[in-house]
């Protein structure tokens, strides 16, 4: 098949792929995911860290912002910390979060819903929590979100919160409303989609000022992608469906969550085609998540995440 017949053909699967993610009633899911978009900034937030703060939360133990018998919708968040560039991703960056609850209450006292984590060897970063209940502000209420403190190595920290799309308080938020600017809050307001263990998951690549490693960016419209990891969850087999878009030396990378490589797979000069790996982990292999990566000529140009149950 000709290289850039195939091309748009591995893109047009994508896209059809993504039109069938469900999405959460009222939360809507009509953009395209972040690592498809340019690379912007992350901005501070109008409203900067609010009057809910309390600093010396702990670190997020087991991955749980939010205990597992915390009342509320289950929210899976997970990205990688890239520079302003985005050609390179920011291990060891310092992330502090904290949101109300499902009630949307702070908690004043403790740190119910307060943890600090931290992006891994590969920048990526992941915890669970629940969506944060929504609270009058004046006379109107604010639209869900939740706070954060982000502080590269060596580098300043910016405060900011994140939202999520079909909010129908946005438009009335005069933090989350904005579209320019400063506090331009359009890359802050993300899509989530239902996963197969009935939680929500989404994706916020945090893009800020920091000295990295050679990473992920945008550079997988022009050089290959990952289009598909199934099952997923898996539990003893990974089919990793992939395309190259030009010639190119290619490889499939696996990592554990504390940014260890757990395996690497299809390892070759690759002509401009779709192709598919396997990936049969020893039977030891830790359940958890697990992030794919797709590596063209040594940069690492996508990733998807698997859970191994």
């Amino acid at each position: 098949m000709d290289a850039s017949k195939s091309r748009r053909q591995f893109l047009r699967n994508t896209t059809l792929a993504a039109i069938t993610a469900t999405a959460l009633p009222g939360i809507a899911n009509a953009r395209k995911p972040q690592a498809q978009q340019d690379c912007n900034k992350t901005t501070l937030d109008y409203y900067g860290q609010g009057p809910f703060y309390t600093a010396g939360a702990p670190e997020i133990v087991n991955n749980l912002l939010a205990s597992e018998n915390e009342t509320g919708t289950r929210l899976i968040l997970s990205g990688v910390v890239r520079t302003l560039d985005c050609t390179q991703q920011i291990p060891n960056t310092v992330i502090d979060a904290w949101h109300a609850n499902d009630a949307g209450a702070y908690d004043t006292q403790g740190f119910n819903m307060r943890g600090i984590t931290s992006s891994n060897a590969q920048g990526f970063y992941l915890f669970e929590t629940i969506l944060p209940g929504k609270y009058l502000n004046g006379s109107s209420y604010r639209p869900r979100h939740i706070h954060f403190k982000i502080t590269p190595p060596g580098f300043s920290m910016i405060t900011t919160q994140l939202y999520f799309e079909g909010d129908t308080d946005i438009p009335g938020d005069a933090a989350a409303s904005l579209t320019s600017g400063t506090y331009d809050a359009t890359e802050r307001i993300i899509p989530i989609t239902l996963n197969g263990d009935n939680k929500y998951e989404g994706t916020w690549d945090i893009i800020v000022d920091g000295a990295g490693i050679t990473g992920i960016q945008d550079a997988h419209l022009n050089n290959g992608m990952i289009y598909s990891v199934a099952p997923n969850p898996f539990s003893d087999k990974l089919t990793i469906h992939y395309g190259v878009f030009k010639p190119s030396k290619v490889s499939i990378c696996v990592f554990n969550l504390s940014g260890s490589l757990e395996a690497t797979l299809d390892e070759q000069f690759l002509a401009p085609q779709k192709y598919f790996a396997t990936w049969q982990p020893d039977s030891g292999l830790s359940k958890g998540i697990y992030f794919i990566t797709l590596k063209v000529n040594d940069m690492q140009t996508h990733y998807l995440k698997a859970v191994k149950i």
